[in-house]
Protein backbone atom coordinates (compact mmCIF):
# COMPACT_ATOMS: atom_id res chain seq x y z
CA UNK A 1 0.00 0.00 0.00
CA UNK A 2 1.14 3.31 -0.57
CA UNK A 3 2.30 5.82 1.57
CA UNK A 4 0.62 8.39 -0.32
CA UNK A 5 -2.68 9.94 -0.49
CA UNK A 6 -4.48 9.17 -3.68
CA UNK A 7 -5.20 11.97 -6.06
CA UNK A 8 -8.16 13.54 -6.08
CA UNK A 9 -9.85 15.74 -8.64
CA UNK A 10 -8.21 17.74 -11.61
CA UNK A 11 -8.12 20.77 -10.05
CA UNK A 12 -7.00 19.37 -6.32
CA UNK A 13 -4.24 17.69 -8.38
CA UNK A 14 -3.44 20.74 -9.89
CA UNK A 15 -4.15 23.42 -7.39
CA UNK A 16 -4.49 21.42 -4.32
CA UNK A 17 -2.04 21.76 -1.34
CA UNK A 18 -1.53 18.15 -0.95
CA UNK A 19 1.08 15.96 -2.41
CA UNK A 20 -0.30 13.65 -4.28
CA UNK A 21 2.93 11.83 -6.36
CA UNK A 22 0.74 9.73 -9.55
CA UNK A 23 2.36 6.50 -10.14
CA UNK A 24 2.46 4.51 -13.42
CA UNK A 25 1.23 0.93 -13.74
CA UNK A 26 4.28 -0.12 -12.86
CA UNK A 27 3.73 1.20 -9.71
CA UNK A 28 6.85 3.73 -10.87
CA UNK A 29 7.39 7.84 -11.32
CA UNK A 30 10.46 9.41 -13.33
CA UNK A 31 12.57 11.77 -11.88
CA UNK A 32 14.91 14.38 -13.19
CA UNK A 33 17.89 14.90 -11.14
CA UNK A 34 19.56 18.42 -11.25
CA UNK A 35 22.85 19.89 -9.83
CA UNK A 36 21.47 22.86 -6.99
CA UNK A 37 24.34 24.32 -7.72
CA UNK A 38 24.69 25.52 -11.63
CA UNK A 39 21.74 23.26 -12.65
CA UNK A 40 23.20 21.09 -14.55
CA UNK A 41 20.83 17.76 -15.41
CA UNK A 42 22.37 14.77 -13.64
CA UNK A 43 20.05 12.11 -14.66
CA UNK A 44 16.92 10.73 -14.95
CA UNK A 45 15.70 7.59 -12.87
CA UNK A 46 12.18 6.15 -11.82
CA UNK A 47 10.93 5.81 -8.12
CA UNK A 48 8.40 3.53 -6.89
CA UNK A 49 6.67 4.76 -3.75
CA UNK A 50 8.99 3.23 -1.12
CA UNK A 51 12.29 4.96 -2.93
CA UNK A 52 10.20 8.27 -3.09
CA UNK A 53 9.05 8.00 0.96
CA UNK A 54 12.66 7.08 1.78
CA UNK A 55 14.12 10.20 0.09
CA UNK A 56 11.65 12.23 1.51
CA UNK A 57 12.74 10.85 4.85
CA UNK A 58 16.22 10.75 4.84
CA UNK A 59 16.88 13.85 2.42
CA UNK A 60 19.71 11.19 0.45
CA UNK A 61 17.92 10.05 -3.31
CA UNK A 62 16.70 6.24 -3.44
CA UNK A 63 16.00 5.36 -6.55
CA UNK A 64 13.87 2.34 -8.42
CA UNK A 65 16.63 0.25 -10.87
CA UNK A 66 14.04 -1.10 -13.40
CA UNK A 67 16.58 -3.46 -14.98
CA UNK A 68 17.62 -5.03 -11.38
CA UNK A 69 13.93 -4.89 -10.23
CA UNK A 70 15.61 -3.30 -6.91
CA UNK A 71 15.39 -0.49 -4.80
CA UNK A 72 18.75 1.14 -4.90
CA UNK A 73 20.23 4.46 -2.28
CA UNK A 74 22.65 6.66 -5.05
CA UNK A 75 26.36 6.58 -4.00
CA UNK A 76 26.35 3.44 -1.99
CA UNK A 77 28.30 1.92 -4.32
CA UNK A 78 29.80 5.00 -6.14
CA UNK A 79 30.02 7.29 -3.32
CA UNK A 80 28.05 9.99 -5.32
CA UNK A 81 25.24 10.14 -2.86
CA UNK A 82 22.66 12.82 -3.80
CA UNK A 83 21.35 15.01 -0.33
CA UNK A 84 18.39 16.21 -1.55
CA UNK A 85 18.08 20.77 -1.48
CA UNK A 86 14.44 20.34 -3.21
CA UNK A 87 11.86 18.13 -4.97
CA UNK A 88 9.21 19.32 -6.90
CA UNK A 89 6.35 18.18 -8.85
CA UNK A 90 4.84 18.92 -12.44
CA UNK A 91 1.03 20.16 -12.73
CA UNK A 92 -0.37 16.43 -12.54
CA UNK A 93 2.43 15.09 -10.00
CA UNK A 94 3.09 12.51 -12.72
CA UNK A 95 7.18 13.69 -12.56
CA UNK A 96 9.30 14.66 -10.08
CA UNK A 97 12.16 17.03 -10.29
CA UNK A 98 14.86 17.15 -7.78
CA UNK A 99 17.88 19.53 -7.32
CA UNK A 100 20.89 17.64 -5.28
CA UNK A 101 24.47 18.60 -3.84
CA UNK A 102 25.93 15.49 -5.37
CA UNK A 103 28.76 13.62 -2.90
CA UNK A 104 31.88 11.92 -3.78
CA UNK A 105 33.75 13.73 -7.63
CA UNK A 106 30.43 14.91 -8.38
CA UNK A 107 29.19 12.82 -10.78
CA UNK A 108 26.03 11.10 -11.50
CA UNK A 109 26.77 8.56 -14.83
CA UNK A 110 27.53 5.03 -13.86
CA UNK A 111 29.84 5.44 -17.21
CA UNK A 112 31.90 7.71 -15.09
CA UNK A 113 30.77 11.35 -16.44
CA UNK A 114 29.04 13.92 -14.20
CA UNK A 115 25.81 13.68 -16.34
CA UNK A 116 24.15 10.70 -18.06
CA UNK A 117 23.00 13.31 -20.72
CA UNK A 118 26.82 13.34 -22.24
CA UNK A 119 25.15 13.03 -26.17
CA UNK A 120 23.81 15.42 -28.31
CA UNK A 121 21.36 13.92 -30.74
CA UNK A 122 21.66 15.05 -34.15
CA UNK A 123 18.83 16.87 -35.98
CA UNK A 124 17.77 17.68 -39.47
CA UNK A 125 17.09 15.52 -42.93
CA UNK A 126 18.99 11.89 -42.52
CA UNK A 127 19.50 12.13 -38.54
CA UNK A 128 18.29 9.07 -37.75
CA UNK A 129 20.98 7.95 -40.03
CA UNK A 130 23.94 10.22 -38.68
CA UNK A 131 23.14 9.27 -34.57
CA UNK A 132 25.05 11.83 -32.19
CA UNK A 133 27.20 14.45 -32.33
CA UNK A 134 30.67 14.47 -31.06
CA UNK A 135 30.18 14.67 -26.71
CA UNK A 136 30.52 17.93 -25.99
CA UNK A 137 30.29 19.93 -29.23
Amino acid sequence: MSPFPPAGGEAELEEGDVFTPRFDADGLIGCITLDAKDGTVLMFAHMNAEALRLTLDTGIAHYWSRSRQKLWRKGDTSGQQQKIVEIRTDCDQDVLLMKVVPGGDGGACHTGRRSCFYRTVRLGPGATKLGFEAPGA
